[in-house]
């Protein structure tokens, strides 16, 4: 938490910069139940990911190993202006955080970019899998909010990207809506707050933390951009007449391209001693209500089983309900 924001003046005289102190440092390991008073989720989160998990605790190390604030439950009532300060959850591409995991398909484009002040992850998807209402334009998660406490309250953000060791990161900033997401965690420094301003919660993610937006995965190194809202000599403030352009995204390199990302969330399937209808049966449950894709191909056999059920009950299907009894004549 904040306790005490010192003005500074860089030699150049083009931004503002403010010294920090906090109250606390936190690791994943010695964090608290509740690093602030009226969190109703949790920052002792352990190891082991499941979907009702209560964890408070994002990370931001890679394309592949990040995470998204959003709602806990599903609804039209869950929308991030709704639930921002109390509810919002912790939705990871990776296990053994102790967060929910976001389910293989959602993210259709994330792209990781390391800084020497930051690192951003920008992005695409489906996120009504991860419980953002459809048609949610979304809104603004940060660690300064109104009350003096996070939005959301106890929220905290780590990430080994700097160091290869994991250290919190307290300035950070995090848009989320039904369709694309954007995440920046600051590097503790004089410049932080100015980088991970929280100030412009209605501007969105491509004025925000401008970058890479298509489908696609990659991970890459990049340039810190000016901070948001500073031009030159001059700062824009939300409600201003003229609203400036959003920066270019700053130049990156060195890019690492992924084919997809998943976490497994679906599990394997079952290696029991079942019967083949059994299992035929679970593959296409699989796809239809769990929404998880078809193997690529079924063993001969067990293809050949399912076509022979398949024949038998639309033959006995059609002479049943023509009034047909073919195996009494």
């Amino acid at each position: 938490m904040l306790s005490t924001v010192l003005p500074l003046v860089l030699s150049l005289g083009l931004i503002s910069v403010r010294a920090q102190t906090y109250s606390a440092t936190y690791l994943p390991s010695n964090a608290p139940v509740h690093s602030e008073q009226g969190q109703a989720g949790t920052n002792k989160c352990g190891t082991n990911s499941n979907q009702t998990s209560q964890c408070q605790n994002a990370y931001l190390n890679s394309v592949d190993d990040f995470c998204i604030f959003a709602p806990p439950e599903p609804g039209p009532g869950s929308g991030i202006g709704n639930t921002e300060v109390c509810f919002i959850r912790l939705f990871g591409s990776a296990d053994g955080y102790g967060t929910r995991l976001i389910p293989d398909g959602t993210i259709s484009g994330a792209h990781f970019v390391q800084t020497p002040d930051y690192v951003q992850v920008t992005g695409i998807g489906d996120l009504t899998k991860i419980n953002v209402p459809k048609g949610d334009a979304g809104g603004e998660l940060d660690p300064h909010g109104a009350d003096g406490n996070g939005n959301p309250i106890g929220g905290l953000v780590f990430s080994s990207a700097f160091t290869g060791q994991i250290q919190q990161l307290h300035e950070w900033t995090n848009f989320v809506s039904d369709s694309e997401f954007c995440f920046r965690g600051c590097k503790d420094g004089p410049g932080a707050p100015a980088l991970c301003e929280h100030i412009y919660d209605e501007m969105g993610c491509f004025w925000n933390m401008p970058g890479n937006y298509n489908k696609g995965f990659a991970k890459c190194a990049g340039d810190s951009g000016p901070p948001m809202g500073v031009y030159g000599a001059s700062t824009f403030h939300q409600g201003d007449g003229n609203t400036p352009a959003p920066h270019p995204a700053p130049a990156t390199s060195s890019c690492t391209p992924f084919s997809t990302i998943s976490n497994n969330l679906a599990g394997a399937s079952p290696t029991s001693s079942s019967s083949s209808s059994v299992r035929c049966h679970f593959t296409l449950h699989r796809l239809t209500v769990r929404s998880h894709p078809l193997p690529h191909h079924l063993p001969r056999h067990l293809l050949a089983h399912c076509v022979i059920v398949a024949v038998v009950v639309a033959h006995v299907t059609f002479y049943y309900f023509a009034g047909y009894k073919p195996y009494n004549h």
